[in-house]
Formats: structure tokens, C-alpha cells, sequence
């Protein structure tokens, strides 16, 4: 069984996550690619898809949603992601089961009380059925029916039990909104099938961030039980530096480790980041304790330097002029500097076409 250096898993893993080079892919075959993008806030998949393709559209992006291509909805560690309205019918029923049991963890253990789950999945399906209601619209509902937990810990286990979209306007790139949630079967025509193909989204997951251990697999998904999918599939074997088993599809192309990888700004919550359990091939632990040291679990937009991430950007706009602030996490070269300046005022001409631009990389 062949031993793979961090370095070959890490330029593998940029390659597979259109990190190496950008690509013309179509912006639907991209996401369903990548296994979906976060979308706890609307601009990430944005950002996610322009620093992965080719003169990418953020409107055409915006049509996708509005046109119903791609939906924005509860998906993987509980949070909204984008993703395709097919993948819909694979990745939300693979991870129902989870969110059934997350369900009941809401509320915390010295205030719980019992909740007959299918009572609440019943009344929120036949509120959210007929037109989009927001999250608070759908807590005051339901603390009619059960009157003892909170309307945000009623409307949260809602999200967790019955398959809803956010819709549009939310998710529109340079539009506001409240969000608004409608029954995913009303938005898209068509319930969830009976069982899953977990299989199919273990081979989607090695796709986009294999090789990877199956703790790997549990770490992106939520989900148990991976090891017996596994054993009936058709999946090459390695092992990484510390002699764990790393799991691959059959024409899994691995890059060479001295390929060079270009600098690249990444989104908050980007998946590349969030996708393994262990995370020592996208970052070294130093990295990883300031990327981790963040409030309430939101992570800042990172930038990589050699495949590696390397520190964090953010931008603050004002009527006339857009600044892109960067903040290295350790010394950087001027050479490396210079290519994610350069990164960063592409960013900027794509993000705010019409103001003044500045890069501003600190003393």
C-alpha cells in the first residue's frame, strides 16, 4: 500500500477543488462537483465560484438560484449550503437521518423538554407548504402548538426535521431580504426518495477531497456508518505520513507534491478548509489554532500561500471606494505578497465594479 506525502495529498486536494487551476466548468457542474458550497451568509458561494472558475458571472450565479437550479438549504454540520435542486434528492436524504437526531439536542439538557417530532414535522410542512414564511413566522407558529420550548429552538428543530429552501431574494448577490423558507417539495416538485445512496456520496466526497480516511468522510457528512458502504465499494487504498488508510476512487489522478500552487483568496466556511477531519494537508497547527480561534464559530474569509493557508483578508466598502484588507498569519515573502495583491484587486474589479480599489497589506 503506497505511503502519500502531505504534500502530494495537498496538491491533490487543490486540484480536485479547482484550487490549482481555475477552470470553464459550468458554474451547476462546479457545485455539484465540490459536494455543495456553505451559504450560512450569501456571498461565500460567490466568492467560493469566482476564485475556482474561469470569468465567472456572479448574476449568472444569482439566475441559477432564482431560476431553481440551485437551492440554498439545510444541509451538512446543520448549516445552509448551496447546492444543486438534483443533488437535493441524494445529499439532504443521506443526511436526514443526522439531522433527525440533532433535532433533539436543540434544546439544551436542563431546559428539554419532550417534543412529539412527528406532530412538529406535520405542522410545519402545512405551514411552509403553500408560501415562503421566515424563521420567526415559523417559531411563533409552532409555539402555539408546543408552548413550553423557545420559538427559536422550535423553528430551529423545524429546519433539522422538514426539508425547506431559503428563497430568493436571499442568496442574491447585491440583494437584502429576510430569509424565507418554503417546503422544499413545493419549490421543487417533488418529495425525498425513501433511502439514500450513500455509496454515490462517498464517491462524490472522494471526487472532491480524496484521498481520505473514512473519519474524513464522517467529519464532511455528520454521518455513521460509513464503514460498511465502504467495504462493498470499489475504492483503491494508501496511507498518509502517519500510516492511516486512505480510501480513493479508482481513477483518482494524484498530483505531484512539487507542483506549484498559485496563491488563492477563499470565502468564510469554505469547505476546502472544513472538509476533513484532519486538516494538517490544507494547514500546519499553528495555522490552524489562529484560523480556529474565532467567536460563535464564524470563521473569517483565508487566503492560501503554496497550497497552504496562510492568513486572513476581509473587505469594508463604502459609497465611493472598496479596501481589501490583508492579514498574514506569518511572514511572507515578496513574492508571495505579491501574488495575493494580485489575487486580491481581481477580486475587488469582480466584487465592486465602479469604485476606487485599495489592497491594503498592513505595516
Amino acid at each position: 500500500m503506497n505511503t502519500l506525502s502531505n504534500r502530494t495529498l495537498n496538491r491533490t486536494l487543490l486540484a480536485r477543488q479547482m484550487l490549482l487551476d481555475r477552470t470553464e466548468m459550468p458554474i451547476v457542474a462546479a457545485v455539484e462537483h465540490l459536494g455543495g458550497l456553505q451559504a450560512q451568509a450569501p456571498v461565500p458561494p460567490y466568492l467560493a465560484l469566482w476564485t475556482r472558475l474561469r470569468s465567472f458571472d456572479f448574476g449568472a450565479l444569482s439566475e441559477l438560484i432564482i431560476d431553481r437550479s440551485l437551492v440554498r438549504m439545510t444541509l451538512w454540520r446543520g448549516t445552509l449550503h448551496l447546492i444543486s435542486a438534483d443533488d437535493v434528492y441524494l445529499m439532504r436524504t443521506a443526511l436526514q437521518p443526522e439531522l433527525d437526531k440533532w433535532a433533539k439536542n436543540v434544546m439544551p439538557p436542563a431546559t428539554r423538554v419532550e417534543i412529539d417530532f412527528a406532530k412538529l414535522a406535520r405542522i410545519t410542512r402545512e405551514f411552509v407548504d403553500t408560501e415562503p414564511r421566515t424563521v420567526a413566522e415559523i417559531g411563533a407558529h409552532l409555539r402555539e402548538h408546543f408552548p413550553g420550548p423557545t420559538a427559536r429552538e422550535l423553528s430551529t428543530q423545524a429546519q433539522m426535521l422538514v426539508p425547506m429552501v431559503q428563497v430568493p431574494p436571499r442568496g442574491i448577490w447585491g440583494v437584502g431580504g429576510v430569509p424565507q423558507n418554503v417546503a422544499m417539495a413545493t419549490w421543487l416538485g417533488r418529495d425525498l426518495p425513501s433511502e439514500a445512496a450513500v455509496p454515490e456520496l462517498i464517491t462524490r466526497y472522494l471526487r472532491a477531497f480524496g484521498p481520505s480516511t473514512l473519519a474524513d468522510v464522517q467529519a464532511w457528512s455528520r454521518m455513521t456508518g460509513l464503514k460498511a458502504h465502504a467495504a462493498r465499494m470499489d475504492l483503491v487504498q494508501y496511507r498518509n505520513s502517519d500510516g492511516k488508510v486512505l480510501f480513493d476512487v479508482p481513477d483518482g489522478v494524484l498530483v505531484p507534491e512539487d507542483t506549484p500552487a498559485p496563491a488563492r483568496l477563499l470565502p468564510s466556511f469554505d469547505n476546502v478548509l472544513l472538509g476533513h477531519a484532519d486538516r494538517s494537508r490544507i494547514m500546519n497547527e499553528d495555522a490552524r489554532s489562529r484560523w480556529g480561534a474565532v467567536r460563535n464559530g464564524v470563521f473569517p474569509p483565508t487566503f492560501l500561500v503554496d497550497g497552504y493557508l496562510h492568513g486572513t483578508w476581509n473587505v469594508v466598502e463604502t459609497k465611493d471606494t472598496a479596501t481589501l484588507t490583508i492579514e498574514p498569519y506569518f511572514k511572507t515573502t515578496a513574492k508571495d505578497l505579491k501574488a495575493v495583491v494580485s489575487e486580491a484587486k481581481a477580486l475587488l474589479k469582480a466584487m465592486a465594479p465602479g469604485k476606487t480599489h485599495v489592497v491594503d497589506t498592513g505595516p
